[in-house]
């Protein structure tokens, strides 16, 4: 009724009542708008796919980390303020509409165009060309969170353009449910990576 997305509503519920330059507040605000308002598919906190996220950033300290799925930004604040010193994010999202509202949050957040670049366009199309376009060489962690069909031709693409830094960590989220099974495969028997499924529980 009131012609906004969801997705919009929730970024004038977290201009009302989030603190800007304060990470961890936006994500609560988030939070707080998905349990108390409108469901958003977003990491949330009590997934489980959060803590291992941190968990990550934590022990690896990734220079360069791509995100495929940026959404409203939600998971791309989460990466961002766990990132070390001088490390750059690149997140990509496919529908402009997203886009649109996860620039805001990002910037809403304090996260500067150095530190996060976020790119508009679909996948298949804007890996090939990160690193002439954007100059990412290669990434230390990589998180997919967008359409799981693509999980598998995007992590192929990664490989084929030599985007995966040596000792890459790669985060996969839903794998099993509503599930990417190829990718799964693919990564559990090509040879090229060790495989870890962690069971978590739906968001919010």
């Amino acid at each position: 009724l009131t012609g906004t997305s969801r997705e919009q509503r929730a970024f004038q519920y977290l201009l009302t009542h989030a603190i800007p330059g304060d990470p961890h507040h936006i994500l609560q605000t988030f939070d707080h708008w998905s349990y108390h308002c409108e469901h958003l598919s977003c990491v949330g906190p009590d997934k489980g796919e959060r803590r291992i996220v941190e968990r990550v950033l934590l022990e690896r300290a990734p220079l360069r980390v791509l995100e495929l799925g940026t959404y409203c930004g939600y998971g791309t604040v989460l990466l961002a303020q766990g990132l070390p010193p001088g490390a750059r994010l690149y997140t990509i999202e496919g529908d402009a509409r997203h886009a649109a509202v996860a620039e805001k949050v990002i910037r809403l957040a304090g996260f500067s165009e150095q530190t996060v670049e976020l790119i508009v366009g679909p996948s298949e199309e804007v890996i090939p060309h990160l690193r002439e376009k954007h100059g990412l060489m290669n990434a230390n962690l990589v998180f997919m969170d967008h359409w799981k069909r693509c999980y598998l031709r995007d992590l192929q693409l990664l490989e084929s353009h030599q985007l995966l830094a040596e000792g890459a960590t790669i985060l996969a989220d839903n794998v099993l449910f509503p599930g990417a099974p190829h990718f799964l495969q693919y990564a559990k028997t090509c040879g090229k990576y060790h495989c870890k499924v962690h069971r978590a529980r739906l968001e919010y």
